[in-house]
């Protein structure tokens, strides 16, 4: 049997090196028209900031070491330029010499990735302008850095690559600054989550200017504008595009393949095109979101991997199946780290389904343990089946091990009530006795069993509501520090004593710094016949959403640059 194979990187490699362990006797052909057959590219923002600092690192394997331990025939600089169904063959050219030939095969696997957008503006042909897909891209922004020393860099685009490449260009010494349509970063996290984000970006000295939009670019001698449509120019001395990345599928399309949303690639569940003995995997093809069965495009080296192994399973004559994407996503955000899992609260709203969420503010380890960290958890699930849905975390230590349980308890179907029965591993130097996912499960049980909570969204329509009662559980000197205007301050430790200074027969709102004290609060008042509701996040949520509210409304009013 003779395998063909479009492309390396995560799925074609991973697919290459399955078959060959699978049948030792197979012809297994790879052409990828880059250089590099299988590299770290997940790493490249990392390299260009010097933490990697090497190139040879950046390269997992190479057509050498492939054929050394595999006998796969590695052909880089080589492109597939049309596919032949008919007489299962494609066409190839060697970009080297320019040479096109053809090659036969009896299976065929597209692995062609996705390629970086680039706007249709004007002055978008600068030299001064790169974006950050390949390893040839990440030396060409390397070498401009390495050459011409920029002290400034605009970045278009706020996705995770976006992002990962500010802070790498801010740890060099770069002035930094994101400008993208959207009003946030990273939208796989609710917007009062990426309020946290934004505001570690910006103590890192990272300028934001969300909600503004490109309209072109002028160079000069001294740099690049980048032109809004409702602000003043952003000038720097290069700018990086990174507003996202389109399927590879023009080869597949002008084979008569079935295509999806987005022009990518349509397969089953067994990796299978429309056309026999053509396959596909990575990030040019549709899949289904694991949690709401939706089509969707999710870009990510995990699942390219797992796609490509059970392309290789089912080529081999196996019987292997991918069950969907879930998203899960982390990142490194200076001293920060964030992550998330299956749909956040928008996503889930937007697929009609009923929700609610947990937001709890955890240590990263027992409070007694020194060197504990706070990181902020939000919990998405459904209302009354309390099927798990999504996670978001923000925090530092332990929020890496947090996400995956919780990613592990969606892909197993757990609700979020069942959180509380995990037995994870506890010592005071890594977590709790009550560990912050057994808290969130907590959480979620006292919801089902009645406790009412209020969220953000519920506020201004509370503090015009004379019918209601809204009390602030903290110490009073926390509540003389800030607290919301309309609060008034009963500290819980003495609302036994005090409840007389709570109105009778009127719905109590209660919050304190991080959602403790006043669901204890929230305890006490129903357990004397009050209507009481705990806001879910605490004072400490509110103000750093608030905080982001305010310096997006301040800081580049209509995307201006100040």
């Amino acid at each position: 049997m003779k395998i063909v194979i479009v492309g390396g990187v995560a799925g074609g490699a991973t697919a290459a090196a399955r078959i060959r362990r699978l049948d030792e006797h197979a012809e297994i052909i790879v052409f990828e028209r880059t250089g590099f057959i299988s590299y770290a590219n997940c790493g490249l923002p990392y390299y260009i900031g010097d933490v990697i600092q090497h190139k040879a690192d950046l390269t997992l394997q190479t057509p050498e070491s492939f054929w050394k331990r595999f006998r796969i025939k590695m052909k880089v600089q080589h492109e597939v330029v049309a596919i032949h169904p008919e007489k299962k063959s494609v066409s190839v050219r060697n970009l080297v010499t320019g040479d096109t030939f053809e090659e036969g095969y009896d299976k065929l696997l597209l692995s062609p990735g996705a390629k970086a957008v680039l706007p249709e503006l004007p002055g978008v042909d600068s030299k001064k302008i790169f974006t950050l897909r390949t390893v040839e891209d990440t030396f060409a922004i390397k070498d401009f850095v390495t050459q011409h020393k920029p002290r400034s860099a605009v970045m278009v685009g706020g996705g995770f690559i976006g992002v990962e490449l500010a802070e790498n260009l801010r740890e060099l010494g770069l002035a930094v600054t994101i400008v993208q349509r959207p009003p946030q970063l990273l939208s796989p996290f609710d917007a009062d989550m990426a309020a946290f984000i934004h505001n570690q970006m910006r103590k890192n000295g990272i300028k934001l200017a969300l909600g503004a939009s490109v309209t072109g670019f002028q160079e000069d001698a001294e740099g690049i504008s980048v032109m809004l449509k409702d602000g003043n120019p952003i000038h720097g001395d290069m700018v990086i595009l990174a507003i996202g990345v389109t399927p590879e599928s023009q080869l597949a399309q002008d084979a008569g393949l079935a295509l999806g949303m987005k022009g990518s690639i349509l397969v089953n569940d067994r990796m299978e095109t429309s056309i026999k003995d053509i396959y596909a995997v990575g990030d040019a093809v549709q899949v289904k979101h694991a949690v709401t069965g939706a089509d969707s495009l999710i870009p990510l080296a995990g699942p390219a991997n797992k796609q490509g192994r059970i392309a290789a399973d089912t080529i081999c004559g196996g019987d292997s199946r991918y069950h969907g994407s879930q998203g899960s996503s982390i990142i490194k955000l200076f001293d920060m780290t964030a992550a998330t899992t299956g749909i956040n609260e928008t996503h889930a709203r937007k697929a009609g389904l009923s929700v609610d969420t947990v937001i709890l503010s955890p240590m990263s380890h027992a409070g007694y343990y020194p060197g504990g960290k706070i990181m902020t958890m939000k919990v998405v699930f459904e209302k009354e089946s309390y099927r798990l849905l999504g996670a978001q975390i923000v925090g530092y230590d332990g929020v890496d091990k947090r996400i995956d349980v919780l990613a592990t308890a969606i892909h197993a179907g757990m609700k979020a009530t069942d959180l509380k029965e995990l037995d994870l591993a506890y010592a005071p130097p890594y977590s709790s006795a009550k560990d912050p996912v057994n808290m969130a499960g907590f959480m979620v049980e006292n919801i089902s069993k009645g406790l009412k909570q209020w969220h953000l969204s519920d506020l201004e329509m509370l503090l015009q509501d004379e019918s209601v009662t809204l009390l602030d559980t903290r110490t009073p000197k926390e509540f003389i520090q800030g607290h919301i205007e309309g609060f008034m301050n009963i500290p819980v430790d003495e609302l036994r004593e005090r409840i007389e200074e709570v109105p009778v027969g009127k719905p109590v709102y209660l919050i304190c710094q991080s959602g403790l004290r006043s669901y204890i609060a929230t305890r006490i008042l129903e357990g004397l016949g009050f209507e009481a509701y705990n806001f879910a996040g605490g004072y400490r949520f509110y103000e750093a959403v608030m905080l982001d509210k305010g310096l997006n409304e301040t800081a580049f009013p209509c995307g201006m640059d100040k």
